[in-house]
Order: structure tokens, then sequence, then C-alpha cells
């Protein structure tokens, strides 16, 4: 059996103007308007719950109802936020980021690049 070797579509592609493209770097800037504020919220979120659980230690105490004190209820609120972020992104990256993606991946084909 062999199996045939099919060119590589790749070598048709000039990736440094491609990535120097206004349309990409326009596809890179609205990524990053989202990633990095969202990041940086979830790591500020994720370190304020760890000092709070190492320095105070009274307030993470503070029942809230039945067994469940502060500490529980933070530390389920970190899977919460995760959860709400990804489905906060899964929305954006449909919305914002796919069609500028495709418009890209269109305009590649159209030139003979699959």
């Amino acid at each position: 059996m062999s199996a045939e070797s099919q060119p590589d579509v790749t070598d048709d592609i000039d990736f440094v103007a491609e990535r120097d493209s206004e349309e990409f770097q326009e596809l890179r800037k609205t990524h990053r308007s989202f990633v990095f504020p969202m990041a940086i919220f979830f790591l500020v979120w994720y370190f304020a719950y760890v000092l709070l659980a190492d320095y105070f230690h009274d307030f993470m105490s503070i029942k809230v109802f039945g067994n469940i004190n502060m500490g529980i209820l933070l530390g389920l609120l970190q899977f919460v936020s995760t959860f709400v972020i990804t489905a906060l992104y899964v929305q954006f990256s449909n919305n914002k980021l796919d069609p500028k993606a495709s418009k890209i991946r269109e305009r590649l084909e159209k030139e003979g690049v699959n």
C-alpha cells in the first residue's frame, strides 16, 4: 500500500504578509480586547480568594447558612466564575472572532490556498 502524497498547501502562503495584514491584526486586537481583561479579572479574583483564605481566617469562617461558610462559598464561586468566563468567551468568539476569521479563511481560499 502506498499513500499518495498531497502537495503541502502551506507552501503558497506568505505567513509574514498574512500576519501583517490589516484583517489579521484586527482579529488579534479583537481577541486581545476580551482575553486580557478577562484574564486579569480572573487572576485578581483568584488571588483575592487565596489571600483571604491565608490571612483572613475569621472572615472565611463566617457561617453563611448551615455548615457552609464564606470560604466554601467563595471557593465554589471560583468554579462558577470559570464556567461563566468560558460561556462569555464562547459567545464572544461566536459573535466577534469567528466572522472575522471566516473572512480571512475565505479570502485565502479564493486565492487558491486551502
